[in-house]
């Protein structure tokens, strides 16, 4: 009987220890499991979108400027026309002094080709902006731009926003600007293209579809000339900065920050104006750099920058 008792109670000791080991392994297991982890914040992307707006487009490079003076980081550029062109070439590398200096020595008839002889749409072929964006970035396709890059163009047959993203920058820098009744259409593939700006001077949207999570808009559309059009591509350019300056309303209420140059005494064709017009860029720009500036700090605090 006692040896019985003896058994039981070596049983029963046996069990507590057990019970007590299984315990001790679920609170080391417990112990050693630590809260879910917490992914880190996804990086932030900062797109400039910049407008469409002819010889206008030179305010770009003055904004450029400020915001690299301010080194406002950029992960994206989207550009309609001549946004399309000063984007280019920012993306490919080139500093907003660079861009200044290409500027500088820019003149008519290295980027207007007009064709007098057939009309296809247009008085410019479009052939020399082709041309020239391609020599300066060095002939490197959209995709192996050092900034992701996109060109904003009209499909003439759909009248649907097309951003190209990919393939041969220069020719989507050339459907990008080919205005209508002023640049022969371009033809990609079996696809047909007009200037971006008939359905989005400021693609915001395109920025935003992109994954652009802060946009900081440039927008030249506006301050139309008080001066008669003179001549028939004058005339033409003054009805698209109409047009285009009332849709643009539209799309920069989706951006961030919006920069709009005093472009009253800059005119459409001329090209003569880009100190002009790269000052009252500046000057835009260094107005909005406090607000700027708040949120790059914002999302440095976020841990997203």
């Amino acid at each position: 009987m006692k040896n019985m008792r003896a058994r039981i109670c070596l049983s029963s000791n046996f069990i507590k220890g057990m019970m007590g080991l299984l315990a001790l392994a679920v609170f080391a297991v417990s112990g050693c499991a630590t809260a879910p982890s917490v992914a880190p914040p996804r990086p932030a992307k900062i797109a400039v979108v910049l407008g469409a707006g002819a010889s206008k487009g030179f305010a770009h490079i003055g904004v450029l400027k400020v915001l690299e003076a301010h080194q406002i980081p950029i992960h994206m550029v989207v550009g309609t026309s001549a946004g399309s062109l000063v984007g280019s070439l920012y993306a490919s590398g080139k500093n907003a002094f660079e861009l200044q200096a290409i500027a500088m020595k820019m003149e008519a008839d290295k980027v207007v080709d007009y064709d007098w002889r057939v009309w296809k749409g247009g008085l410019i072929k479009g052939e020399k902006i082709e041309k020239f964006i391609n020599e300066n970035v060095r002939y490197a396709p959209i995709e192996k731009l050092k900034i992701p890059f996109f060109a904003v163009a009209t499909n003439a047959a759909t009248g649907e926003e097309v951003a190209f993203g990919r393939g041969n920058t220069g020719m989507a820098v050339r459907a990008s600007c080919a205005v209508p009744g002023v640049f022969h259409p371009v033809k990609i593939g079996n696809t047909t293209y007009v200037d971006g700006a008939v359905v989005s001077p400021v693609a915001v949207d395109v920025a935003r579809r992109n994954g652009a999570d802060i946009v900081i808009a440039v927008d030249i559309s506006g301050g139309l000339s008080a001066d008669i059009p003179e001549g028939m591509v004058d005339a033409l350019l003054r009805a698209k900065d109409i047009m285009y300056a009332r849709i643009a309303e539209y799309q920069i209420k989706n951006a961030d920050v919006v920069i709009r140059p005093n472009m009253k005494g800059i005119g459409s064709t001329e090209i003569e104006k880009f100190n002009e017009a790269i000052f009252e860029g500046e000057k835009a720009a260094t107005a909005k750099i406090p607000e700027i500036l708040q949120i790059v700090e914002r999302l440095k605090k976020e841990g997203r920058l």
